[in-house]
Formats: structure tokens, sequence, C-alpha cells
């Protein structure tokens, strides 16, 4: 009976799709479910946020500054009685904003510049990964805070200043990926065939090098909320934006920092769950997609 229960497994798993052998293996690695979870929960605190605190009041209560977590106020009041819970809540929205901004900009430039320099053997490609090579080795930190100084502190700028420096390691991983299926039968296949050099690398290698490419976006998601946490708490962010950087640059400010733990802790949390779960789910994502991994 076993046998038989074992043979008829093994048949539909013949009959699966890629979609469906991806979602069962994903959802075999617990890390990663939690990962999911946890930004699931993230993108509905995001969507939900005026559904469950109101907009933040840039007045304050001065009857109340510096008051430690409450039922009134779970999170406590910051050093303008401001309520810190809603502003954590309606920081979700920034950090979230910031984090796809950013991908999409690194997805755009690395993408593109790590396949040409990966099938071609051109000018082109050296001038690609020439570009990237300048890149990677330039001070990251003093340069976005440059660059955030210089072009102004909006939220979609400090996207486009983070997002210009995390290019350059999603295109030396589609350029490594591309590499490795370069000459692959179904590429020489396709090219005997005729096929553009553009139809080849959009649906052919594109394809199959996704898989590092979105291992590599929850990374990049995850550090760019550190590194907008980061501009923020060097008083770069923008002002008119409540982020989790902000409240820890007004604790810092403010000289309360440590004396009032709640001001500085709850943010601090919400950046390590922001950072944990997306780097959960990239590891749930990177084994379900890797065969040799899906086998252990």
């Amino acid at each position: 009976m076993e046998t038989d229960k074992h043979k008829n497994e093994n048949k539909n798993r013949e009959h699966e799709t890629l979609l469906q052998v991806f979602i069962r293996s994903f959802f075999r690695n617990k890390l990663g479910v939690i990962g999911l979870i946890g930004v699931i929960i993230i993108i509905l605190v995001a969507l939900l946020a005026p559904y469950i605190v109101e907009p933040v009041s840039g007045y304050g209560d001065f009857e109340n500054i510096l008051n430690p977590p409450s039922q009134a106020h779970p999170f406590g009041t910051d050093d303008m009685g401001l309520d810190i819970f809603s502003q954590v809540i309606w920081g979700t929205r920034t950090s979230l904003q910031v984090g796809f901004l950013t991908v999409l900009i690194a997805l755009v430039i690395g993408v593109p510049i790590g396949l040409i320099s990966g099938y071609f053997d051109n000018f082109l490609a050296t001038i690609g990964m020439g570009l990237t090579d300048v890149f990677l080795t330039l001070p990251v930190l003093p340069l976005m805070i440059i660059m955030a100084a210089v072009i102004g502190s909006d939220i979609k700028n400090i996207a486009l200043v983070i997002g210009l420096f995390s290019w350059p390691k999603l295109a030396r991983i589609t350029r490594a990926s591309t590499l490795s299926v370069r000459n692959m039968e179904y590429i020489t296949a396709a090219e005997g065939l005729g096929a553009s050099n553009f139809k080849i690398l959009y649906k052919h290698v594109l394809p199959n090098v996704s898989a590092p490419i979105l291992v590599n976006m929850t990374i990049i998601i995850a550090t760019a909320i550190l590194s907008e946490a980061g501009l923020s708490f060097l008083g770069l962010g923008d002002p008119l934006t409540w982020s989790w950087g902000k409240i820890l640059e007004n604790a810092h400010q403010s000289g309360a920092f440590l004396s009032a733990w709640w001001y500085s802790l709850f943010p601090s949390l919400a950046i390590m769950f922001f950072v944990v779960s997306f780097n959960f789910i990239g590891m749930g994502i990177r084994e379900a997609l890797n065969p040799k991994l899906r086998q252990r």
C-alpha cells in the first residue's frame, strides 16, 4: 500500500507545473513561510494605515510629552506629545515605498547591464561591466549623503539615491547567471533558428536566470530600508513624511534616545521585523527555485 502511495505521489509530481513545484517547495521552508507572513502583515498595515490610526498631527500635545506606553498610547509618546504608534504605522507606508522604488530602479538598470554583459563579448559588454566595477568601488554612504543633500530629501529622491547604488550587485549576479546559461543547447538552438538577440535575452535567458534575481530583490528591499533609516537618522530624510528613521532621528535630537526607551525601541523593532521578513522570504524563494536545495 505504501509503495502504491509513493508511486501515485511521484506520478502527481511529474504532472506538476513549475509554478506548483515552486509553491510546494516554498511552503516547505518554515523560514520562508514566516517571512511571507511578515511581508503580508507589513503590506496590510501599510494599506490599512488610515483605518488603524489617524494621521499624525504636527502640533503635538505638550501635556503628554514622553509618556511611556499606555492604553491610550501603546508605544508611548515623543518629545512633542505625538503618538509613536501612529508614527510607526504610517512609517510602514514610507518603508514599502522606498523599498519598492529602490528595487525597481535597481532592476531597470542592473538586469539589462547584466544580461548584455553576460551574453555578448563586445565593447558594449566591457563598458557595462566597467561601469559596474566603478560603482562597486565607490564609497557608498558618503556619496549617498552628498546626493541626498544636493537633490533634496523628498522620499522619491531618497529612493532614487539608494537605487542608484543598489544596481551593481544585481548586475553582477545577472551577468554570472547569464554566463552559466550562455552556451546551453536551447540558447544555441534559438540562435540557429535565427531568433533576434533581444528575443533570446528576454524570452530564453531572462526566465532561466530569474531565481538569483528574485532572491537579490528581497535583499535590496531590506537594505533599502536600512539605508533610508540611516539617511533619515542623519537628518537627510523627508521632513514631510513619517519614517522609522525619522522617529529615531527625532529621538536622538531630543536627547531622549536612551532615557525614554520606548521612543527608539518600537521603530527599531519595526525596522528589524521588516528586514528579517524580507530576508526570510528571500531564503524561501532561493530554496524553492534551486533543485539541489529542494532535494535536501
